[in-house]
């Protein structure tokens, strides 16, 4: 597993454009799921993103995945679980205090955010994990919650057009 975490961080970019392209399609498919139902879909969705995931990343299914932001480097792999950035004990040669044979996620984190196309990223905060995320569909509910962010535009722009206001 921690071979694949440090090709997963290597290759950042490129799985960066899978992803994109992956949350483009699941988005292109809401009609679908919502007729299916989304919670209907959770246990198979979370079973393959579990699959998938845990080998790439070493995911954890927090339910709050942030690898966009943190350079395809999964930071519950953190001893610590930070979400933010390293703690002060990563060793002089970017190895982890609490486990000298593991280089830190967050080096690994920032080396792999500077091959992705916004680095910047980075420099996103991190929210609390929710717990009653835990084990869910990260990719589900962010589709999710982009097909109704999308849709509330649509009628937004829908209702100004009726009162004239576009």
């Amino acid at each position: 597993m921690y071979a694949m975490r440090r090709w997963s961080v290597r290759h950042a970019r490129g799985l960066e454009w899978l992803y994109d392209t992956f949350a483009a399609f699941m988005l292109m498919l809401d009609p679908l799921w919502r007729r299916i139902g989304y919670e209907r879909l959770e246990g198979p969705a979370a079973t393959v993103e579990k699959a998938v995931k845990g080998f790439l990343f070493d995911c954890r299914m927090c339910g709050h995945c942030v690898l966009s932001h943190t350079g395809m480097s999964c930071p519950m792999n953190c001893p610590k679980a930070l979400r933010n950035g390293p703690c002060g004990g990563v060793r002089p040669d970017g190895m982890c205090e609490i486990e000298p044979e593991m280089r830190c996620v967050w080096i690994e984190a920032y080396e792999g955010s500077l091959r992705m196309r916004n680095p910047g990223n980075i420099e996103t905060i991190n929210g609390h994990i929710d717990e009653t995320f835990k084990n869910r569909s990260s990719w589900l509910r962010v589709t999710h919650e982009a097909a109704e962010a999308r849709r509330g535009l649509r009628e937004a722009s829908a209702a100004d057009l009726v009162r004239g206001r576009n």
